[in-house]
C-alpha cells in the first residue's frame, strides 16, 4: 500500500488500550492483525473536496441521516457505497506485563535470555558500575550474598549501567572480565542498558512502575536493588546505598526459609 494512500491518525502512547485511526483507499490492501477486532468503520469526504459549509444542504442531509446516539454505526459496504476514503476505527487490548517473567533480555555476548527461566527463583535485579564508590562493597556483599543463598533458589541479575557520572564506560567484555576476575562473580551479568529515560530497557520500566522509590520512579544513582519473588513480582526494592547483607531477612522470607 502506497504511503499516501494509508496513514495513522492517532497512537496514543504509554497506555495498554488506545485507537488507531487508519485511512485507506483500499480496504483489501490494509494490513491488519488477525488479532485485531474492528470496532467501526466512517466514511470520509473526498480530500479533494471544497469543504461545505455549516448551512449547506449537504452537511444537513448527512447529519439527518447518521445514528441515533447510542446505536451502533454500520460497517461501510465498499459494494453498496465506495468511498474515495475510509476511516478505520480500532480498539486493541496491549498484553501488560505481569511479572519479570514476561522479559527477554540480551547476556553479555549479545544473546537472548527470556526471564522465565528464572521461573520459581528468587531474584536481586541491581544496576552495576564498575568505577563507582559503592562498587567494592557492593560487589563483595554480592558476591557473599549468592554463595549462602544460590543454592536455595536465590540468583543475583547483574545490569551494567553508564548513566550514573559515567562510571561503566566500558564494553561488555570488559565489564564482565572485570567483575569475574577482581571479585570472583558466579552469577550473570547482562547487556548494558539504560534505566532511566526514554531508552530505559523495557524490564526496568516495569521494575520501578511495579515498585516506586522514596523519591519517584527514577532510579538514583548505580547499585539500586529490585528483590523479586517466585511469580516473578517485585517484592521490594532498596536504595543504592542499601548493602546486599542487611536485606537477607527478606530473602529467607520468599524463599520460604524464614
Amino acid at each position: 500500500m502506497r504511503r499516501e494512500d494509508a496513514g495513522v491518525y492517532a497512537l496514543p502512547r504509554h497506555h495498554s488500550r488506545f485507537h488507531l485511526l487508519v485511512r485507506t483507499k483500499n480496504l483489501a490492501q490494509l494490513p491488519l492483525p488477525a488479532s485485531v477486532p474492528q470496532v467501526a468503520q466512517h466514511r470520509l469526504p473526498n480530500a479533494t473536496a471544497t469543504r461545505p459549509r455549516h448551512g449547506d444542504e449537504t452537511v444537513k442531509r448527512a447529519r439527518s441521516q447518521q445514528p441515533r446516539r447510542g446505536a451502533a454505526r454500520p460497517l461501510y459496504n465498499p459494494a453498496a457505497s465506495p468511498a474515495p476514503y475510509l476511516a478505520l476505527r480500532f480498539s486493541f487490548s496491549m498484553a501488560a506485563a505481569s511479572s519479570v517473567h514476561d522479559f527477554v533480555v540480551k547476556d553479555a555476548s549479545g544473546k537472548d535470555v527470556p526471564l522465565s527461566t528464572y521461573k520459581g527463583k528468587v531474584l536481586l535485579i541491581v544496576n552495576v558500575a564498575s568505577r563507582c564508590g559503592l562498587t567494592n562493597s557492593n560487589y563483595t556483599e554480592l558476591g557473599q550474598l549468592y554463595e549462602m543463598y544460590k543454592d536455595q533458589g536465590f540468583e543475583i541479575l547483574a545490569f551494567p549501567c553508564n548513566q550514573f557520572g559515567g562510571q561503566e564506560p566500558g564494553t561488555n567484555e570488559e565489564i564482565v572480565q572485570f567483575v569475574c576476575t577482581r571479585f570472583e562473580a558466579k552469577y550473570p551479568i547482562f547487556d548494558k542498558v539504560d534505566v532511566n529515560g526514554e531508552d530505559a530497557a523495557p524490564i526496568y520500566k516495569f521494575l520501578k512502575s511495579s515498585k516506586t522509590g522514596p523519591f519517584g520512579d527514577n532510579i538514583k544513582w548505580n547499585f539500586a536493588k529490585f528483590l523479586v519473588d517466585k511469580q516473578g513480582r517485585v517484592a521490594e526494592r532498596y536504595a543504592p546505598t542499601t548493602y546486599p547483607l542487611s536485606i537477607q531477612k527478606d530473602i529467607k522470607k520468599l524463599l520460604g526459609s524464614f
